[in-house]
């Protein structure tokens, strides 16, 4: 039931072809290969997905599609893990990030938090700022993005096949255990052995 759900909310080939920014990759897209639901696609794809929604914060969904294209990865899977980051999302992410990155840089002027007030300054303050914000969270996002990408494919590749193991389990009947015929005998064979 929620599998059906969620597959409505993946994109078709059709939807993502009449895309204007992405028309140009119109007969690139029509691959079969790039829609089917396997194991290593949708690993590349979700990994795709997931890096470029924590690192970029626009043009998110082009660029996971160019690089599941380029990857041979699950475009739908790409396009909806890039949703990662969304309206509710992007702010703890970002300060999240940004930490991160203040505590890899050792950067002690961005670990100050800056006092309220950002609409009194001065255009040359507020870039000045932003300058200051900027690199320690182009270091967090980066690192985020890609420590999230390769758990979510370690991930995907440990819990698909453990589903698949599963589910041949599950198919196969319960057969009793093979034994070879020359160890197992009879009590009367026993018998007549010992005699």
């Amino acid at each position: 039931m929620l599998l059906d759900r969620l597959t409505h909310l993946v994109p078709t080939r059709e939807q993502l072809a009449s895309k204007r920014c992405l028309r140009w990759l119109g007969p690139l897209l029509l691959d079969p290969q790039l829609w089917r639901w396997s194991r290593r696609g949708v690993a590349r794809g979700v990994s795709i997905g997931v890096f470029f929604g924590l690192l970029i914060p626009v043009a998110q969904i082009p660029l996971a599609v160019i690089a599941a294209i380029a990857l041979r990865a699950c475009v739908p899977a790409a396009v909806t893990s890039t949703f990662v980051t969304n309206p509710v999302t992007f702010a703890p992410v970002y300060y999240a990030a940004y930490r991160l990155g203040v505590w890899i840089t050792a950067d002690p002027a961005a670990a100050v938090e800056q006092p309220g007030g950002v609409a009194s300054e001065e255009a040359a303050g507020l870039w000045q700022s932003l300058g200051d914000i900027g690199w320690p969270l182009l270091v967090g996002l980066t690192i985020s993005a890609t420590v999230a990408a390769l758990c979510c494919h370690l991930t995907i590749h440990l819990v698909w096949r453990w589903l698949e193991r599963h589910r041949r389990r599950r198919d196969v009947p319960h057969q009793r255990p093979r034994t070879d015929t020359a160890e197992v005998l009879t009590t009367s064979e026993q018998r007549t052995r010992q005699a």
